[in-house]
C-alpha cells in the first residue's frame, strides 16, 4: 500500500513535473517567438523609417534640383531675351543711323547742287573779271610805257631785279634768323656731327695718334707674347690698359690705345720683355711698374725741360708734371709741348716789342695749351680747362684770361689773350710746322684769295694770318648789308668744297659806306 501510494505519488509528481516543464518550455518557446515578433517589428518599424527618410530625402532632392533647373533656366532665358532686346536696339539704331545717313546724303547732294550752281556762277564771273582784268592791264601798261618812256622788256627787266633785291634781302633776313637760332643748338648739333664723324672715319690720321709698333726679331716670339691660353696677352693689357693686337703682319706687334702715356709704357715695357725673354704675368706687372715709375720721372723732366727752354722761372709742380705729359701728345702731328715753348718765346717777344712785362707773356704762351695735357673725363674746350687748372695751381687773372680766350671762348681782358692767339696762329700756320710743304701752303693762300675775287661785287680780298684769315673787300653801292651775310656764307661754302686744309678758315666781309662832302 505505501509502496503502490508511493509509486502513485511518484508518478504523479512525474507527471506534474513533465506537465509543469511542457508548460514552462511551451512558455519558454512563446516567449522567443515574441522576442523574435517584437526584434523583427522593431526591425520592419526602423527600415520603415530609413526607407521614409530616404524617399523624404529623394524628394527634397528633387525639389532641390527641379528649383536649381528651373532658375537656371529662367537665367538663360533672361539673357536670351536680354541678347535678343539688344540685338533689336542695335537693329534699331541701325536703322535709324541708316535714315540719318540717307537724310544727311540727300542733304549733301542738295547743297552740292548749289555750291555747284554756285562755282559756276562764279566762274562766270571770274572769266568776265580776268578779261577785264587784262583790258585794264594792257591799258595800264600802255599808260605806264607812255609815262615811263620803257617799253615792256625794259620795265620787266627793272621790275625783276627789284623784287630779286627784295628776295635777296628777305633771304639774308632769313638766314640770319637761321643762324642765331642754330646757334643757339650748335653745341649739341656739333656733337652729335663729331660723334658721327669719329665713329665713320678711322683713317690715317686715327691710326697714326693711336697706335704703336713694336719690331720683333721673329715671329716665333708671339707665341711667348700671347702665353698659354692668352694669359700673358691678358695680363699685359691689364696692367698697361693698352689694346695687344698680334696678326699676321710679319715681325711686328701693334699696340692700340687713345693715351699717349699709357701707349709709351706699353711699348717701352714690351720692348723690354722681349729683349729680356722672360715673359709671364709675375714679370709682366714687374716691368710695367719699373717703366711706370720711369716714365713718371720722364714726363717730370719733360716738363721742367720745357719751363727751363721757355724761360719763365719756377712753376707748380702739377703744371710740371701736366706741360711733359704733353711731349706725348701731337696736333697735326706738330707735338704740342714744342709748339708750347715756340709760343712761349713768340709772346715774349712780342711782348718786348710793344712794351709789356715779358715774363706773363711767356707763362701764359707756355700754358695756354695745358687743358690738352688731361683726358676725356675733364669736359670742356681745351682752353677753358686749361685755365681752370692754371687758376687752380695759383697763377695770376691775367695769365688765367690769355689761356682761356686764346681761342675766343671768352672775351679777352688786358693783351696777354691777344698775343697767345697771334702767337698760336703763327706757330701752329707757319710751313712745315704740321706736315705742310710751302708749295702747298702758297697754293692755299692763292686759292683763298681767287675764290674771294670770284664772286661779283667784291673789290678786294686778302687771305692773312697764314692761310687762316680772308678778308673780302666789297663794293656798298652793290652789296647790302644783308647781302654781306649771304657772300660770307657763299665764300665759306666754296672754300669747303674746293679746298683741303688743316683745322679752320675765317671768312670776313668787310662793308664801308664812305661820304664825302666840300664845304665852301
Amino acid at each position: 500500500m505505501n509502496l503502490s501510494e508511493g509509486l502513485i505519488g511518484g508518478t504523479t509528481v512525474f507527471f506534474v513535473g513533465a506537465i509543469t516543464g511542457y508548460w514552462v518550455l511551451r512558455w519558454k518557446e512563446r516567449g522567443v517567438a515574441v522576442a523574435h515578433e517584437l526584434e523583427r517589428q522593431s526591425r520592419l518599424d526602423a527600415a520603415r523609417r530609413e526607407a521614409e527618410a530616404l524617399l523624404r530625402e529623394a524628394r527634397l532632392a528633387s525639389s532641390e534640383e527641379s528649383m536649381e533647373i528651373r532658375r537656371k533656366a529662367d537665367t538663360e532665358i533672361g539673357e536670351r531675351l536680354k541678347s535678343a532686346a539688344s540685338v533689336e536696339q542695335a537693329a534699331s539704331d541701325r536703322r535709324t543711323a541708316a535714315e540719318r545717313m540717307a537724310g544727311d546724303v540727300a542733304l549733301r547732294e542738295e547743297r552740292i547742287d548749289a555750291e555747284a550752281k554756285r562755282l559756276e556762277q562764279r566762274a562766270e564771273t571770274l572769266e568776265a573779271s580776268e578779261k577785264e582784268a587784262r583790258e585794264l592791264a594792257e591799258e595800264v601798261k600802255q599808260a605806264l610805257s607812255r609815262i615811263s618812256g620803257l617799253n615792256p622788256a625794259e620795265a620787266r627787266e627793272q621790275l625783276l631785279k627789284q623784287i630779286e633785291g627784295e628776295s635777296l634781302s628777305d633771304a639774308a633776313r632769313l638766314v640770319r634768323n637761321v643762324i642765331e637760332e642754330a646757334k643757339v643748338r650748335s653745341e649739341e648739333t656739333a656733337r652729335k656731327i663729331l660723334t658721327v664723324a669719329i665713329q665713320r672715319f678711322a683713317g690715317t690720321h686715327t691710326s697714326d695718334i693711336s697706335t704703336a709698333t713694336v719690331a720683333l726679331s721673329g715671329d716665333d716670339i708671339k707665341g711667348r707674347i700671347i702665353g698659354r691660353e692668352g694669359r700673358n696677352i691678358r695680363a699685359f693689357e691689364l696692367a698697361t690698359g693698352v689694346t695687344v693686337l698680334i696678326d699676321d703682319t710679319p715681325n711686328a706687334v701693334v699696340l692700340s690705345g687713345f693715351d699717349p702715356v699709357r701707349r709709351a709704357i706699353a711699348r717701352e715695357a714690351m720692348e723690354r720683355l722681349i729683349l729680356d725673354g722672360r715673359i709671364h704675368p709675375t714679370r709682366i706687372e714687374e716691368v710695367v711698374a719699373k717703366v711706370t715709375e720711369e716714365m713718371d720721372e720722364t714726363i717730370l723732366r719733360s716738363g721742367e725741360d720745357a719751363v727751363v727752354k721757355a724761360g719763365v722761372g719756377p712753376m707748380h709742380s702739377e703744371l710740371v708734371k701736366l706741360l711733359g705729359r704733353l711731349r706725348f701728345r701731337h696736333s697735326f702731328s706738330q707735338n704740342i709741348l714744342d709748339h708750347s715753348v715756340e709760343v712761349a718765346q713768340l709772346c715774349g717777344l712780342m711782348a718786348s716789342e710793344i712794351g709789356i712785362p715779358l715774363i706773363p707773356a711767356k707763362r701764359a704762351g707756355l700754358l695756354h695749351d695745358i687743358g690738352k695735357a688731361v683726358n676725356h673725363e675733364v669736359e670742356g674746350a681745351h682752353a677753358l680747362v686749361g685755365a681752370d687748372i692754371v687758376r687752380r695751381c695759383g697763377e695770376p687773372e691775367d695769365i688765367v684770361n690769355g689761356v682761356a680766350s686764346h681761342h675766343d671762348e671768352v672775351p679777352h681782358v688786358g693783351l696777354l689773350g691777344i698775343l697767345v692767339s697771334a702767337a698760336d696762329a703763327i706757330s701752329a700756320s707757319r710751313p712745315g710746322a704740321r706736315s705742310e710743304t710751302m708749295t702747298t701752303y702758297l697754293r692755299r693762300v692763292e686759292n683763298l684769295e681767287r675764290i674771294g675775287m670770284s664772286f661779283q661785287g667784291v673789290e678786294r680780298c686778302y687771305a692773312v694770318q697764314a692761310g687762316r684769315e680772308v678778308r673780302v673787300l666789297v663794293r656798298p653801292e652793290r652789296i647790302s648789308d644783308d647781302e654781306s651775310l649771304l657772300l660770307a656764307r657763299n665764300i665759306a661754302r666754296r672754300i669747303e668744297e674746293e679746298l683741303q686744309y688743316p683745322g679752320q678758315i675765317r671768312v670776313i666781309v668787310l662793308r664801308e659806306t664812305r661820304c664825302t662832302e666840300y664845304a665852301k
